[in-house]
C-alpha cells in the first residue's frame, strides 16, 4: 500500500509539535500494519469529509484520509475542534 501526503497536510504537520510529529508517526506505523486496531479508531467521516476517514493520533488529534485502491493518501491534521467547526 502506498501513501502519500496532501501538501494541505504537510503544511499543517510542520506546524505540530513535535511530540504530536512523533505520535503521528508511530500511529502511522500501526495503521499501515494494522488499519483496524481499535487504539486508531478509524472510522468513516463522510458527512463532514466526502469519502474521507479519521484516525485517532491522540486523544484530540485526528488525521483524515482518503484511500483509493492501494493508495492512501492524508489530507489534513489538527484537533478534533479544528477540523469539525
Amino acid at each position: 500500500m502506498d501513501v502519500i501526503f496532501h501538501r494541505d497536510f504537510k503544511k499543517q504537520f510542520k506546524k505540530l509539535p513535535v511530540k504530536i510529529q512523533k505520535k503521528f508517526e508511530e500511529r502511522l506505523n500501526l495503521f499501515l500494519n494494522e488499519p483496524d486496531n481499535s487504539t486508531l479508531n478509524n472510522h468513516s467521516v463522510e458527512k463532514a469529509y466526502p469519502k474521507s476517514r479519521s484516525i485517532n493520533i491522540t486523544g484530540d488529534y485526528r488525521a483524515i484520509y482518503q484511500k483509493d485502491e492501494d493508495l492512501i493518501c492524508f489530507m489534513i491534521i489538527g484537533t478534533h475542534s479544528e477540523l469539525y467547526s
